[in-house]
């Protein structure tokens, strides 16, 4: 599932399992659809600074598994993307939608 974040002026697309685990850490269940209206936005992005602050190097989505007979001498993975790193494009649309007085909006895509 990828998930649309939506203001007036901006979009974030994001994988769902680390937009769920993001709608958390901002307060909401996690359902989708949902919104927040521009009044709750600054408690939101409160609530997900916070969450970051403590669980921001965890991983919301485990890398795919390495292949069966994968050889000694292959190429070594990257590292996972952390729940900060995935936050920072949402983080951005929080402040922006703050500072131009508009709701957020999320829906599956």
């Amino acid at each position: 599932m990828i998930v649309k974040f939506s203001t007036r002026q901006d979009d974030v697309f994001m994988h769902g399992e680390a937009a769920l685990v993001l709608l958390r850490g901002m307060g909401h269940t996690g359902t989708v659809p949902g919104a927040i209206l521009a009044a709750d936005l600054p408690e939101a992005l409160a609530r997900l600074e916070r969450t970051l602050e403590a669980n921001g190097d965890s991983v919301p989505v485990p890398p795919a598994p390495s292949a069966a007979g994968e050889r000694a001498d292959a190429p070594e993975r990257e590292p996972p993307v952390t729940l900060r790193t995935r936050a920072v494009p949402l983080v951005d649309l929080l402040r922006n939608a703050i500072a131009r007085g508009s709701d957020l909006m999320w829906d599956r895509v």
